[in-house]
């Protein structure tokens, strides 16, 4: 996968830019807050995924403008194809992310999955091992959703079924036939929990075995790194009997406390509990690790190379973990921040300079 051109309008600070990327690298440097991140964030949008750095995608339009405008030319493995996307502001009339390709209306940008494969790398993305359950659940969802489009359909029903199920809890008593109408949400939690589970575990199989050798290459073998998921339940059948059997806590606590939605994502460093015994570095390993295992399932799976976003992370590592994580983002389109131009010097690729929004080429 190659971004050959791409293109912002009204996007956050940015009024309109343009960058022609290198086939390789592409570095855009400049001081904090000048837009750098902005720019590499439009084209994590082309994945169909949410901003990797959260919030509404009204925050996506510049302030006073009525919408933001992503276009793109990007080549995969059938051809060049133009991206296009839509996000509508406050003043919108019509409001979220809308895509075409190739001028078909997609729909929701949601719809994008499975068309442009990108693997993003933030100092945020910290919250891997530090932060809560729901960081690592995210990260595996947003990348089953890019990587298998059915996904994201089962997800959304089982979210569906799952706020439909919480609200019926947090007013319990209000209805005499609550225990009739709570079955019938947790068939469809069962049904669609079951095929999230199932696309996890496949996943996660592969994931796990080639982070935790990242990890050992890094670490030049001096400590071991484990990545572990344990499911609720193995089949329909029996995530239904969980999820029943919880019921009673379920009506007291006000909502569902079982499922795919309450799952963790185990790491270990040493047999130690990561999150809570790992050093800063120790801590940026696992996620580095993890973050290259998933470029490499999407090309085993696709056939096609991930575009790779490090977003400022050259600065959060030390010079080993730097030259590691360069080593293994060869034979793909990387695309850098960093504040400043000099450490690419003698680099070949393109380089921008980013200033208030405005985009410079400087080679």
């Amino acid at each position: 996968m190659i971004l050959k051109e791409h293109c912002v309008r009204n996007y956050r600070n940015i009024e309109e830019a343009s960058l022609s990327p290198g086939d390789r690298l592409t570095v855009i440097c400049g001081k904090n807050g000048q837009g750098k991140t902005n720019l590499l964030e439009s084209i994590w949008l082309l994945s169909g995924a949410k901003s990797f750095r959260g919030g509404k995608d009204g925050d996506l339009v510049r302030k006073g403008a009525p919408f933001a405008e992503i276009l793109a030319m990007a080549e995969g493995d059938t051809g060049e194809d133009m991206f296009r996307i839509a996000i509508g502001g406050a003043e919108a009339d019509k409001k979220g992310r809308f895509a075409k390709i190739n001028g078909v209306d997609f729909g929701r940008a949601t719809n994008l999955a499975g068309h442009f494969y990108a693997i993003v790398f933030a100092p945020n993305h910290l919250s891997l091992v530090k932060g809560s359950p729901e960081e690592r659940r995210k990260f595996l969802d947003a990348a089953l959703c890019q990587l298998y489009p059915g996904y994201l359909g089962i997800y959304k029903r089982y979210l569906r079924a799952l706020t439909q199920k919480n609200a019926l809890l947090k007013d319990a008593r209000r209805f005499p036939d609550v225990e009739y109408l709570l079955d019938s949400f947790d068939e469809e939690l069962a049904a669609a929990g079951a095929e999230m589970i199932a696309h996890r575990k496949r996943y996660t199989k592969g994931l796990f075995e080639e982070a935790q050798r990242t990890y050992q290459s890094i670490s030049s073998g001096s400590e071991s790194c484990t990545f572990g998921y344990s499911p609720t339940a193995e089949t329909a059948e029996e995530l239904r009997t969980v999820i029943r059997q919880r019921r009673p806590a379920d009506l007291r606590a006000g909502f569902c406390t079982a499922g795919p939605h309450r799952e963790d994502i185990e790491i270990r460093i040493g047999g130690e509990e990561a999150r809570v015994f790992a050093s800063q570095g120790q801590q940026r390993s696992a996620v580095l690790s993890l973050k290259l295992s998933e470029a490499q399932q999407i090309a085993a799976t696709t056939g096609q190379q991930p575009v790779m976003l490090l977003d400022d992370v050259l600065s959060e590592l030390d010079s080993a973990r730097q030259d590691f994580l360069l080593s293994r983002i060869e034979g793909r389109q990387v695309f850098i921040t960093s504040c400043e131009a000099s450490p690419f010097d003698h680099v070949q690729g393109a380089v921008y300079r980013m200033e208030a929004g405005t985009l410079s080429k400087i080679k």
